[in-house]
Order: structure tokens, then sequence, then C-alpha cells
């Protein structure tokens, strides 16, 4: 779940939300395959805008932080530099795949720069759950063999819809729109929230949630992911032009909000995530840099190593500030 930022993320606070795969890895930015041994795995998202394709595959060092391998991130950034660093990874590994048409993108229109160094823009939570390997060898069948093209919707058809379908295809119909407090549309925050509350029904999916913070030094603070109701009835921009309107309908949005809007997530304090410490995103059948790699599991589960993998995050960050 990833954070909005900048001028379109205070139009639009809901944010974007993408899947991480451990076992599944990008042949092309539209092909997947399986990953060889110390692949990082790749990140599939729903994007609009990015040559006429629905979704798109990124190696998970590229959608963080824009390099190759996440010991290539640098340990002071500034706008110039980060802007240097994702026109080069786009241009030595996406351009060839995606064409020269596709552009970095704007307020209003999405392009490469959305593929890429997310986290100099914003904070990302990264809920972790176990899946199979023969559900992730049908996953890859299914979006190589489908269709691959954009429709997409902001309301009935964006990352979040995307996300839920992909959440829907490990968990049968376990995944719906709701149509309070979202108006029947589907948010990051939303569906962050109905996989906390599945794994907490369903433990055997084992999640665990990390943060992954915003790297200083490019980039305003990111703002929290909110829901349709709560967007609409807490932000000012929003909030003002309904009340004026119709005050009626202002307070019904602001109960809404109230009663079902905020969507409670029981991240408390998860474990930070650094370039030198992704590796714990793969799950404890998959290789860590050392026994301490795992964050904070949502029954309340704590791991002896926790603070030692904090400090090591939290060390790099401050770094960055």
């Amino acid at each position: 779940m990833e954070e909005p930022y900048g001028f379109f993320g205070s139009i639009n606070p809901t944010g974007h939300i993408a899947i991480y795969f451990a076992r599944i890895c990008a042949e092309t930015p539209v092909k997947l395959r399986r990953c060889a041994p110390g692949e990082p795995g790749a990140v599939i998202a729903r994007y609009q805008g990015i040559s006429g394709y629905d979704w798109v595959a990124i190696p998970l060092p590229a959608h963080l932080y824009g390099v190759e391998d996440a010991t290539e991130v640098p340990t002071h950034v500034d706008h110039d530099t980060v802007t240097r660093m994702l026109r080069e990874y786009y241009e030595s590994h996406l351009l060839p795949s995606l064409g020269d048409k596709l552009t970095a993108g704007s307020m209003f229109q999405g392009g490469w720069n959305d593929l890429e160094g997310q986290t100099y823009m914003r904070r990302i939570y990264a809920l972790r759950f176990e899946t199979s390997e023969e559900q992730d060898d049908a996953f890859i069948a299914r979006m190589n063999g489908g269709e691959n093209r954009s429709h997409f919707n902001v309301f009935y058809r964006n990352c979040a819809d995307f996300a839920r379908d992909v959440l829907n295809f490990y968990f049968p119909h376990a995944f719906r729109r709701n149509v309070f407090p979202d108006a029947g549309m589907t948010t990051p925050r939303q569906t962050a929230y109905k996989l906390e509350r599945y794994a907490r029904k369903h433990p055997e999916t084992q999640l665990t949630v990390f943060e992954i913070p915003q790297i200083r030094g490019c980039c305003r603070r990111s703002a929290s992911s909110k829901s349709v109701a709560q967007s609409l009835s807490t932000t000012a921009v929003y909030g003002i032009a309904v009340a004026v309107a119709d005050p009626y309908v202002a307070g019904g949005l602001f109960v809404d909000y109230l009663v079902g809007g905020r969507f409670p997530l029981t991240h408390g304090h998860p474990q930070l995530l650094a370039p030198d410490n992704l590796l714990a995103l793969m799950g404890p059948d998959r290789p860590k840099p050392n026994a301490e790699g795992e964050g904070i599991r949502v029954a309340g589960a704590t791991e002896n190593g926790a603070a030692g993998m904090q400090g090591s995050a939290s060390g790099y960050f401050a770094r960055n500030e």
C-alpha cells in the first residue's frame, strides 16, 4: 500500500497499491516467469498510460529505488540525483520493451516514472503473506496467457481493482467492493484492511507487515491513504465544496466515514525495511541475510531480532534526512 504524494495525491488521496511476488520475476515488463535463485522478484500493478498495457511488472529494487541492485542505492539523495537515476534505469531497462512513445508522465497522465523509485516519493506498507509454488505457476500462466490491454477506469478498474482480482485468485471470493464507505469503488486502504482482517481469520496466510519509509531529500512527505468517504469529508477542498452544495450530503459522508470509512489498520509499529534488508520480504522459506529478518506478525508475535532490524533501517534513513 503506497501513500499518495504531490499535487495529484492531494486531488486523489487514496494512494496506490501493487503486488510483490518473491517467486515471480519479469522476463520483460509484460511477461512473467519463475525467478532463478538469487533474483529479487517483481512488483506487478495496474497503471494508466503505460504504452497501452493493463499491467506492468518491474523488479523490486527498481520499483523501490530505481536501481538494478539495492546495494546501488546512494546514502544521500536530492532531486537531481533521483531524476538521473530514474532516467538511466528507464533508458537501460524499460525503453527497449515499452517503447520511446512512453513519456515520464505528468500530474494527470501516468508514465515510466510511476514504475520506479517509489520510495523517494512516498512511504510504503508491505503486507507479506504466504503462497504456494503451484499457485504462483498458475498465476504466471494466467497473466502471460491473458490480454494485457488497458481499459483503465479510476472508479471501477483501477490499481486497487487489479490487486483485488489478484487476491481473489489466491483467496477465492474473499475480496469484494464496498458500497459504503467507498461508493462501490476499491481503494488501497480498503484492500489492505480486508487483507489484514482475512489473515486474522486464516492464520495460515502468515501475514507480516513491514514499513518501507520514504527516503528524504527529493520530495515532500507523502500523506496517509484515505477511503473515498474520508477523502470527501476530511479533505478541505472536497469537504468545503460538498458542504456548500448540500450540507446533508456532507453530514452523511462524515457519518459514513466515522462508522466504516476509517478502515483501521493494525500496523502498530511495523519493522522498517532499508535497502540492505529487503530479503525479509521473501518470507521464511527464502534466503535472508540473517535470522533476524522477520517483521511484526498481525497476530501479535514478535521476533527476538526485531530491535536489530529496526536499528539497521533507522540508521540508513537517518543518513538520508
